[in-house]
């Protein structure tokens, strides 16, 4: 029953007749419509560290990726040439290590017949000392070579979806450039409103997306403390978002604040000749008033119609009850 619906918005109904009912004004949300983006939390660039020519690119856009995962190697024909320098560098050390610790035993053994001095095989020594320090030097090298050219290798920096991949096989890039991005941390809607309806968001609203049979529920997850070009960013958290069209528009309405205004039951109005009447009482019993309607609202859970003008807080309708 229309009556029951009413007692429960708290329009009060008057007790000696059912059909009608004291108008009062209800508090009804105001809405915003917005259009939010598909967007991850983070976009994080993979980046090359090392420059060079790019010999495999092992993703695409829309692939999936998981931390630490190569994505793709950068080669540097160079660092082969100095691992190739190093290694004859090497080998000729060894030569004089095995030279002179040959010296050195030959020298120890002609000290122990009292050919040779003491002073003479510290240099033996030392000469042997001073190679060994050499060669572990030439290691040290051809170890840091071999990390820089490890590092041709490019990894997947979080988990997450690839959204972008800017670079080419056989491309030459330079350290830091990026060959691929990442979205990670989940996907959200991510929308930007005006800092005036900044306080009237919070964190757990619930977000209308879409209208009509379409629309769904989300929750607002983020609300970011830093306003930038006037306009503050927040993140919706929706159930089963679709994250292939990163960057997709979708309309949002955002509950702003409240108003107070003066509504009714759609069915206490009747339309006759481009214009729509409410039956109220009169001084000499009920009578028909021109009104206004307005679009509709939601008080308290219930659907009615906004009356913009020829309606008045008190004033008795009568209501097409059957």
């Amino acid at each position: 029953m229309i009556r029951a619906s009413l007692l429960a918005l708290g329009l009060l109904a008057t007790p000696a007749l059912a059909e009608t009912m004291v108008v009062q004004a209800v508090d009804v949300t105001e809405w915003k419509s917005v259009y939010a983006t598909v967007e991850a939390r983070r976009t994080v660039p993979a980046r090359a560290r090392i420059g060079g020519t790019i010999s495999e690119l092992e993703v695409t856009e829309g692939d999936t990726v998981q931390a630490g995962v190569p994505i793709g190697l950068v080669e540097d024909d160079k660092l082969a040439y100095q691992l190739a320098a190093i290694d004859a560098q090497i080998e000729a050390a060894e030569a004089q290590l095995e030279n002179a610790q040959a010296e050195l035993a030959r020298g120890e053994a002609l000290v122990e017949k009292g050919v040779s001095t003491a002073q003479r095989l510290d240099a033996l020594r030392t000469q042997v000392d001073v190679v060994n320090g050499q060669l572990l030097s030439l290691r040290a090298d051809r170890d840091r070579v071999t990390q820089t050219q490890a590092e041709g290798s490019v990894l997947a920096p979080a988990d997450g979806i690839v959204l972008s991949v800017p670079v080419a096989t056989g491309e030459v890039i330079m350290p830091g450039e990026p060959i691929a991005t990442v979205g990670s941390g989940g996907f959200f809607l991510r929308l930007q409103v005006p800092e005036r309806y900044a306080d009237s968001l919070h964190e757990g609203d619930s977000i209308v997306i879409g209208d009509g049979a379409d629309a769904a529920t989300g929750r607002l997850a983020k609300v970011y403390p830093l306003i930038a070009g006037g306009r503050v960013q927040a993140d919706i958290e929706v159930a089963g978002l679709d994250p292939r069209f990163t960057g997709a528009r979708v309309a949002v309405r955002l509950a702003v604040g409240q108003r107070s205004t003066l509504a009714v039951p759609a069915e206490a109005l009747s339309h006759r000749e481009g214009l729509d009447f409410l039956t109220v009482e009169g001084a000499d019993g009920p009578i028909e008033r021109v009104v206004v309607p307005g679009g509709p609202v939601d008080a308290g859970g219930q659907p009615l119609v906004e009356i913009v003008s020829g309606l008045r807080s008190g004033d008795v309708l009568v209501l097409n009850d059957e």
